[in-house]
């Protein structure tokens, strides 16, 4: 959980950073920015910090040593030397530029910024911010003169709309630190990965989030891959796993994963089919989940809205499942040549 209340902002380099494919430069401010208007520092918060819940973190890695990761080594120097910020961060800013080759890379602005006095889980620490504008919005300026009102327009990034950024705590350093990230550009496969992995270097971090929001993605594919009408599984059925599998996270404080077989997949043949695709899906990603682990709350607020067990027929009816498979029939009427379902209940409210 992040609190941002008493955060204050220490220091802001801003770098311009260019596509070396298309002929663009590294442009290098020569000093710090110098803000000294409540309102500009008010806005800069919240365009920078907004995005951030710290509920999903991640951990600077490197195959050979974490020192090797350039922007491990550059945030580590400017946490020993806060003053040193602005000469870490035109080399941080070089390490962006030789990674922006790809053609599809947007040039923009890459901030600098370290920050004081965030609370991460009721503990105050130093930060630093990476963050890139890509995206210009245009705007309308109404404006008077001489008592007449005028129109311009004006080019500038718009504070409700970060493109890519990441916060650096000062906490876990020797495991790579604790960081958050956002990146709501790029989705295309061939330069989605930049930011994260060619510029950033991270991957998650193994906790509790990381645990639970796995195996909810394991359950979703496998319900979307394999447990499925075309493998002459009832939508039904595929719909109640899904159900049976959002409710075993939310009604559990921790995951026992022989218990979630018992009461969430149920059938030995099943189980073992989810067992087979569970193998292929960790292998794919290069991860690993445990059988035992305390669930995390935030992570299955954030993926429940993935697991809507919803009945749609011809775009006409909506039937939302939530139990009760016992009490759902299907068949064929051979007369009006056209599926149905018959729903059995108490009471109607």
């Amino acid at each position: 959980m992040l609190d941002f209340n008493d955060v204050s902002l220490e220091t802001l380099v801003i770098h311009d950073v260019g596509n070396p494919t298309h002929e663009e430069d590294l442009r290098v401010s020569k000093k710090p920015v110098e803000v000294e208007d409540e309102l500009i520092l008010e806005l800069l918060h919240k365009y920078f910090l907004k995005p951030f819940k710290g509920e999903n973190f991640f951990r600077f890695q490197h195959e050979t040593s974490l020192d090797f990761n350039e922007i491990y080594h550059y945030a580590k120097a400017i946490f020993a030397d806060p003053e040193a910020c602005y000469l870490q961060s035109i080399n941080i800013a070089r390490h962006l530029f030789k990674q922006s080759s790809h053609p599809n890379i947007k040039s923009g602005e890459l901030y600098t910024v370290y920050f004081k006095d965030i609370k991460v889980n009721g503990d105050y620490v130093d930060a630093i911010g990476l963050f890139k504008s890509e995206n210009k919005e245009t705007y309308l300026k109404i404006y008077q003169e001489n008592n007449v009102y005028n129109v311009d327009q004006q080019t500038g990034v718009n504070i409700n709309k970060l493109d890519k950024g990441c916060l650096i705590f000062d906490l876990d350093q020797e495991e790579g630190y604790r960081v958050c990230m956002v990146d709501s550009t790029n989705k295309s496969s061939e330069v989605a990965n930049y930011w994260q992995h060619d510029f950033l270097g991270l991957k998650p971090r193994e906790d509790n989030f990381f645990h639970t929001k796995t195996v909810l993605d394991l359950c979703k594919g496998f319900c979307d891959d394999v447990f499925t009408p075309d493998n002459e599984v009832a939508k039904t059925d595929q719909l109640m796993l899904m159900d049976r599998s959002i409710s075993y996270f939310q009604k559990h404080e921790e995951f026992n994963v022989k218990q979630f077989e018992d009461e969430v997949i149920v059938d030995p043949g099943v189980i073992e089919t989810f067992n087979n695709y569970k193998e292929g899906f960790l292998e794919q990603r290069d991860i690993k989940t445990y059988d035992e682990f305390d669930i995390s709350e935030p992570a299955v607020k954030g993926q429940k809205k993935f697991f809507k067990s919803v009945l749609k027929l011809d775009k006409k009816f909506h039937i939302y499942i939530h139990g009760g498979h016992d009490y759902i029939e299907s068949g064929f009427d051979e007369e009006r040549n056209m599926r149905y379902y018959k729903l059995f209940f108490m009471k109607e409210s």
